[in-house]
């Protein structure tokens, strides 16, 4: 077959492609539908987790499980689109991790709003200017973003979904040689991040400028005489700053874990996760008490951090994550026996991004 004939062969298949996304779409824009009669939500992690899992237990042939969510989650983001267009807030700029990973859930298409600090999502999602809102909460070398795990135990929205994604970091300049730094602008994480590549490239005494993301510190530096920035790749070609360097963090399995918050609660599934705050009463024992109530109902326990109150009559607040819904028996049983000796915040129930 010439190659003409393949072109041809391929323009046809397209053209099928589009008549079945349209035929799928509007079975979407028909449950979309049904949906906003009966009060539903729109983003479904836990349906969309489904469908890829059952995905990628066919013959996937030349598509790998990494393929087929890349085609599939952009899909799932056009049908929410059609469905019902919605604002989706970010801790920002334009080109930070987080809104990397807002786009991978939400599409090219997503109404975004990027703003400047972590509370400022929340008090948008509580403002009902957004109907989801994307932020950090841990990272496996710096650990827990405290400030969301602070807004979670003060606000009324919920964890809908994690994602967890690698984080790469790229040293980027218009300068051609790395000795010609003078100045180097990034993220206090990132630089910390990447330490080690700093000391060995003589870059430690360079003066460093904390910016409010890897974002900003491109930015920075695609203006700044002399300067390099520690980012994103996605930052670094959002601001066309030339990478020197790529993946230079310390740790090559750095990892962040982020949530999807929204207003509504997920249904059960069988790889539900469940977070809590937990004030615990200010007693000898109060903790291990507590924690015993889960082992007895065989909930497991997966994340523990502490955090700091000025309430009186508790000492500590704690942030939990476990195995299991809400809804389950177990935990139930659980919060009733814990419901008259210690304060448990429900978070969100969702599906194990892990």
């Amino acid at each position: 077959m010439s190659i003409e004939k393949y072109r041809k062969e391929i323009d046809r298949i397209d053209n099928e492609l589009l008549l079945l996304l349209n035929k799928r779409m509007e079975a979407v824009k028909a449950i979309g539908n049904l949906k906003q009669s009966t009060g539903g939500p729109i983003y479904r992690p836990e349906r969309e987790k489904e469908i890829l899992d059952r995905l990628k237990t066919l013959d996937k042939k030349y598509l790998n499980s990494d393929a087929i969510d890349a085609i599939f989650l952009e899909i799932f983001a056009v049908s929410r689109n059609i469905e019902l267009p919605e604002n989706i807030a970010y801790l920002g700029p334009e080109g930070s991790f987080t809104h990397q990973v807002a786009e991978s859930r939400f599409g090219a298409m997503g109404r975004y709003i990027g703003l400047n600090s972590i509370k400022a999502v929340f008090d948008v999602l509580e403002n009902k200017e957004a109907k989801y809102g994307v932020v950090p909460i841990e990272n496996n070398t710096e650990g827990a973003v405290g400030v969301t795990l602070d807004c979670l135990g003060k606000y009324s929205s919920k964890i809908v979904s994690e994602i967890y994604m690698d984080i790469h970091h790229s040293f980027a300049s218009e300068c051609e040689n790395i000795k010609d730094v003078k100045r180097i602008y990034s993220h206090p994480q990132g630089y910390n991040q990447c330490r080690k590549f700093l000391e060995e490239h003589f870059m430690l005494d360079v003066e460093f400028v904390a910016t409010k993301s890897t974002a900003e510190a491109a930015k920075l530096a695609k203006t700044t005489k002399d300067s390099a920035a520690i980012c994103s790749h996605i930052a670094a070609k959002l601001y066309n700053l030339p990478v020197l360097f790529s993946k230079i963090e310390d740790n090559m399995a750095n990892k962040t874990r982020f949530l999807i918050l929204s207003d509504f609660k997920n249904r059960p599934s069988t790889l539900s996760k469940t977070s809590i705050l937990a004030k615990t009463s200010d007693t000898p024992g109060g903790l291990v008490e507590f924690l015993q109530t889960f082992q007895k109902a065989k909930v497991n326990l997966t994340k523990i951090e502490s955090r700091p109150t000025k309430e009186k009559g508790f000492k500590k607040v704690f942030y939990i994550d476990f195995e299991g819904h809400i809804d389950d028996d177990n935990v139930q049983e659980v919060l009733e026996v814990n419901k008259n000796k210690h304060e448990i915040i429900w978070l969100g129930s969702y599906v194990n991004g892990e």
